[in-house]
């Protein structure tokens, strides 16, 4: 259940006075909180693939009203998770097929390695420290679950860690379209593979010591074999499924 009340206690704002500094955060953590309890919804197919999603039938379930559910909604289509068409609402998105995950994975080996050669050259201390805390935290994250609630810190701290090398290539471009492919929200929302969470850990550790050491051939090279055995992972886990 998520409450819209506000809290008790807050002041009015005299005319020309600067409002309450917790109004505003406390509607973004009502905000954030929808979008991440749909999502989850959509993530562990509660929700399923194709099925419509109706905003006033969320709004009773969450005990919000239709606001912050159309904004989460929003945020989820950016996301490729759901999809809006005219007069007829929203739709939770199809799971990718065994041709989608082969052209996302071809799309990424298009724009993932040259983001990690370039990102070998220039990257600023900051942001291979940045890569280096995600990497800590990835490994005290339990990597798999039957529910998103388990796993979805792993995927979101995999996300960041490609989203960070992206950006540390210095070209916003390459960046903003490895991080709009949103491929880890499609391939977790697939399945979460037994076991792929270590062999995804040490994969991420080869490109971060190529990063570190400025060897921009071997970030290359790391990239392209993570990218070619996350492939197999998951086409291996489509076949078992199927």
């Amino acid at each position: 259940m998520l409450s819209e009340k506000p809290h008790d206690g807050v002041p009015d704002a005299a005319p020309g006075d600067i409002p309450p500094p917790r109004v505003l955060p406390q509607r973004q953590v009502l905000a954030d909180s929808v979008y991440e309890a749909i999502k989850a919804m959509v993530m562990d197919h509660q929700i399923k693939p194709g099925a419509r999603v109706g905003i006033e039938a969320l709004a009773r379930v969450l005990e919000v009203s239709p606001t912050p559910v159309r904004e989460a909604l929003a945020r989820l289509e950016a996301d490729g998770l759901v999809t809006k068409r005219s007069l007829a609402g929203y739709r939770a998105t199809d799971l990718l097929t065994v041709e989608g995950i082969e052209e996302l994975f071809e799309m990424r080996l298009l724009l993932e390695p040259h983001a990690a050669a370039l990102a070998a050259e220039r990257a600023t201390e900051a942001q291979l420290d940045r890569m280096e805390e995600l990497m800590e935290e990835m490994r005290g994250e339990p990597e798999e679950g039957e529910s998103y609630a388990v796993y979805g810190r792993f995927a979101a701290l995999d996300q960041q860690f490609h989203d960070a090398l992206a950006t540390a290539s210095g070209r916003g471009l390459l960046a903003d379209a490895v991080e709009r492919l949103h491929a880890h929200l499609h391939i977790f929302r697939f399945s979460a593979i037994a076991g792929a969470g270590p062999a995804t850990v040490a994969e991420h550790e080869r490109i971060l010591r190529a990063l570190l050491r400025r060897n921009s051939d071997r970030a290359a090279q790391a990239m392209r074999e993570h990218l070619r055995s996350s492939l197999e992972r998951q086409l291996g886990c489509f076949r078992e499924g199927s």
